[in-house]
């Protein structure tokens, strides 16, 4: 499994990662950043299988995916 790290004052609420996601594991967070944007967050109780995608997508380098097990 994979880890998500979600920098909200990065995040632009574009939502593309949303879409990119295949396992659906991302969602709106309801919150907003210090810019005054709505940000993304890892769906309660999911886990990531670390495809990237979400990564992939984001134009602000607002996500990042670590894969437990890789050094």
């Amino acid at each position: 499994m994979a880890k998500l790290i979600f920098y909200p004052d990065k995040c632009k609420g574009c939502f593309l990662c949303l879409s990119a996601c295949p396992t659906k594991i991302i969602e709106p967070a309801g919150k907003r950043n210090a810019q005054g944007l709505i940000y993304v967050q890892q769906k309660e109780n999911t886990q990531c299988r670390g495809c990237g995608f979400c990564f992939l997508v984001c134009p602000d380098c607002a996500i990042e995916v670590i894969n437990e097990g890789t050094k």
